[in-house]
């Protein structure tokens, strides 16, 4: 079974094809978004990443091996397992003709409708108007083909269907209003289905179908739009004398936003999100450095080097430590979906890493089994209630605040961060952990 570490920026949805097919086919697969693991244009720039990705797109996966590889299709094909990739000849090459039909049908024009709707690309009326003839045509083609059928290929879901519908979220979130897509009812009942399984949703969370086709946006566009020093330039050199070095500095600063392969232009989109309210910003600031905890855990020993840091650094005032526990461990079968839940809250609390740290680890075996963790966060409060985008899983979970003077929470913070020890509140053997950093 593979295990590995997909690199990535968060909400890119060519990684969701990997992450989705991870969890039908049980891979282990760990999603490195922010930092210290990875920092989308820094870490990919490195000597180090582009030794074994050398065009320093993401996403990117290095397997626990080391084996390398870059190209989502290529690494949602690996990731996958025989019933995905298509169990015949037949079917492995049906589903390789919906990846390709995925890549050369749907993206490009998903690309020039909506881009422009997001404020990262220039508005052009002939352009946008080909490109929703060609989505037409796209969804023709996916309507008749399911006319009879629930998925793709075959009887259950498979790559197929994992990346048709990767490659049209972006159409249905922002531009395919009830009127565009109601001559094509097989389509959007398939692709209902889909985000709706279980594995989906556990990636994608919820997927609002859009209600209103989104318009170009010229002032959000102009937002988005690299700043132009030229002041400078002009009190240097004069009127006349700024203007080719002002069309020098345009044409250099239009080449930056370069990442168009791989959908990239999807982190302009990104970028623009740090404006909304930071959720702990009333908070006064901390002498405890979340970061530097989390290099020490990561790279030296937990029990010698990363727990002393924690306790002698630790602030009691601007941190709060807390037990947690999943309340309907009666509903917990397999193990590996056990682990899917657990993975699918952290991947849906992305953005609260920098405030946060967690070790949530299942014990005992098939059937019989129990999740429970130790999170440290921001402040005095549990961080979910400060962000609607937070609360999906939380309430699945009983929360109690730990003292962090007493010896049930040092004994317990050093069990969950060493994932060894007696853990005597559980009553079941350790299976596996799951730390979110």
């Amino acid at each position: 079974m593979a295990a590995g570490t997909l690199y990535t920026y968060p909400e890119n949805w060519r990684a969701f094809k990997a992450q989705i097919a991870a969890q039908y086919s049980g891979a282990r697969l760990k999603v490195a978004t922010s930092p210290p693991a990875f920092t989308f244009g820094q870490t990919n720039r490195t000597p180090a990443f582009l030794s074994n990705f050398p065009l320093g797109k993401v996403p990117a996966y290095q397997g626990d091996d080391g084996f390398c590889l870059f190209e989502s299709n290529a690494i949602a094909h690996f990731l996958s397992n025989d019933a995905l990739r298509g169990a015949t000849p037949q079917a492995a090459a049906q589903v390789l003709q919906w990846v390709s039909f995925a890549d050369s049908e749907i993206i490009p024009p998903a690309s020039a409708w909506v881009f422009p709707t997001l404020g990262i690309m220039q508005f052009n009326k002939q352009a946008t108007e080909q490109a929703k003839e060609d989505v037409k045509r796209a969804l023709t083609v996916l309507n008749q083909h399911l006319n009879t059928r629930t998925f793709l290929v075959g009887e259950r879901v498979s790559l197929a269907d994992i990346t048709v519908v990767c490659s049209m979220l972006w159409l249905y979130k922002q531009v395919l209003e009830p009127s565009f897509r109601q001559p094509y009812p097989n389509v959007t009942r398939w692709f209902v289905t889909c985000v709706n399984q279980p594995q989906f949703k556990a990636v994608l969370g919820e997927v609002k179908l859009c209600e209103k086709m989104a318009q170009f946006d010229a002032k959000k566009f102009a937002e988005m739009q690299p700043k132009k020093e030229t002041p400078a330039k002009k009190e240097k050199g004069g009127k006349e004398a700024a203007k080719p070095q002002e069309k020098k500095e345009k044409k250099k600063e239009e080449k930056k936003p370069a990442p168009e392969e791989e959908m990239d232009d999807c982190d302009a989109v990104l970028a623009a999100e740090p404006k909304a309210k930071d959720p702990f910003a009333h908070l006064p600031k901390s002498t405890f450095v979340m970061d530097e905890f989390k290099r020490k855990y990561s790279n030296e020993d937990t029990l010698t080097v990363a727990l002393p840091h924690f306790w002698e650094h630790f602030d009691r005032e601007g941190y709060s430590i807390w037990y947690s526990q999943y309340k309907y461990p009666e509903e917990l079968t397999l193990t590996f979906k056990s682990c899917n839940l657990i993975t699918g809250m952290f991947q849906r609390l992305d953005k609260l890493r920098k405030n946060a740290f967690a070790s949530v680890i299942l014990f005992g075996t098939n059937n019989d089994s129990s999740i429970s963790g130790i999170w440290i966060f921001r402040g005095q409060d549990l961080a979910f209630t400060l962000s609607e985008d937070w609360q999906i899983d939380y309430e699945s979970y009983d929360w109690r605040k730990l003292d962090p003077d007493s010896e049930e929470c040092k004994t317990m913070v050093k069990e969950y961060f060493a994932w060894e020890g007696d853990f005597k509140h559980v009553g079941k053997a350790f299976n596996q952990g799951k730390i979110f950093k």
